[in-house]
């Protein structure tokens, strides 16, 4: 891949410049892509789990939609209870309901 537009078109103001930049590009390129190696393909076993850093509510609630999809799930939270701020409100808007 040679970027002609960006490095002579725009850049170069002779036309005879830019086009003869662009053609040691072009060269660069093709001698690039000669050089080049095949990458050999891998396959690697995957397990279908997911971690979820937080045991905020959001957290919480995406542990719940993944589990129900049928993916393990692994909850991190630091602290020693889960809630978040959330936990720690005595009533939340607009219900008023307690927050617990």
């Amino acid at each position: 891949m040679v970027n002609v537009r960006e490095q002579c078109s725009w850049c170069t103001e002779d036309k005879e410049d830019a086009t003869e930049k662009a053609k040691i590009l072009v060269k660069g390129g093709m001698e690039r892509l000669r050089r080049l190696e095949t990458v050999p393909i891998r396959t690697v076993p995957v397990e279908k789990a997911c971690l979820i850093v937080g045991g905020g509510i959001a957290g919480m609630n995406a542990a719940l939609d993944l589990a129900n999809q049928g993916i393990k799930v692994y909850l991190v939270e630091e602290k020693t209870t889960i809630g978040g701020r959330m936990a720690q409100l005595d009533r939340t808007f607009p219900t008023d309901d307690c927050s617990i």
